[in-house]
C-alpha cells in the first residue's frame, strides 16, 4: 500500500531541495558577478541565499564547480531568449543585435561572468565542447546568408560573427567608457541601441 502522506512529502522535499537549489545558484552569479571567482567565498553566497554552507557544498561541490555551473545556466538563458535561426538580409543583423543588446541590458551579470572567466586565461574552459557548437552555430548562420548573397562576404563569417555580438555586448562590458565617450551626445540606451542597429546594418550589407 502507498502512503499518500509519504508522497506528499516527498514531492513537498523535492520542491523545497529545487527552491533552495534556484536560491543558491541566483545568490552565486550576483557574487561572482560582483567578485570573480576568486573574490568569491561559498560562505558569503550562502548567506545571500539564507542557506547552509554545507548545503551549497552538497549541491554543487566546490566554488569552481559552482561558477561553472552559474555561467552554464545564464548561457542557457541567453540562448533560450535571443536565438539565431538565420539571416535573411542585413536588417535581419541589425535586429539581432538589438536583442543581444537588450538582453545584456537587462542581465549585466551575463557579460561580467564572461569577463571574469577570461580573466582566468584557462586553456579550456568547462563544457568548452557544447559551448563551441552553440558559437560555431552562430557562425553557420552568418556563412549561410553570406553563401546566399544576403549580407556581405568582406569579412569571413566567424569574425563578423564575433564583431556582432561584441558590438552588443561592449556597451556593458565597459560603461564606464560608453558614458565617458558619449558624455556629449545622447547618452540613452535607446540612442545607442540605434546607432549598434546601424552599424551592424551597414557592416553586413553588401557592396553594390
Amino acid at each position: 500500500m502507498i502512503c499518500n502522506a509519504c508522497v506528499g512529502y516527498g514531492v513537498g522535499m523535492a520542491w523545497n531541495t529545487e527552491e533552495t537549489k534556484r536560491r543558491l545558484k541566483e545568490a552565486a552569479v550576483l557574487e561572482f558577478a560582483a567578485h570573480g571567482l576568486g573574490g568569491t567565498t561559498m560562505e558569503r553566497i550562502a548567506r545571500r541565499a539564507a542557506v547552509n554552507k554545507e548545503r551549497l557544498y552538497n549541491y554543487f561541490g566546490d566554488k569552481s564547480q559552482l561558477f561553472a555551473t552559474v555561467l552554464a545556466d545564464e548561457l542557457n538563458k541567453v540562448a533560450a531568449a535571443v536565438p539565431l535561426d538565420g539571416l535573411d538580409g542585413p536588417e535581419a543583423v541589425g535586429a539581432y543585435a538589438a536583442a543581444v543588446y537588450d538582453y545584456h541590458a537587462s542581465h549585466p551579470e551575463l557579460t561580467r561572468l564572461l569577463l571574469w572567466e577570461g580573466l582566468l586565461d584557462l586553456p579550456q574552459v568547462p563544457d568548452e565542447g557544447s559551448r563551441t557548437d552553440y558559437y560555431r552555430a552562430k557562425v553557420s548562420a552568418f556563412a549561410q546568408a553570406q553563401q546566399a548573397g544576403l549580407i556581405s562576404d568582406q569579412i569571413p563569417a566567424a569574425d563578423l560573427a564575433f564583431l556582432v555580438l561584441a558590438l552588443a555586448g561592449w556597451w556593458y562590458a565597459v560603461p564606464q567608457m560608453a558614458r565617458m565617450m558619449r558624455a556629449d551626445a545622447d547618452s540613452s540606451a535607446e540612442s545607442a541601441k540605434v546607432a549598434l542597429m546601424r552599424a551592424a546594418v551597414r557592416l553586413t550589407t553588401p557592396a553594390s
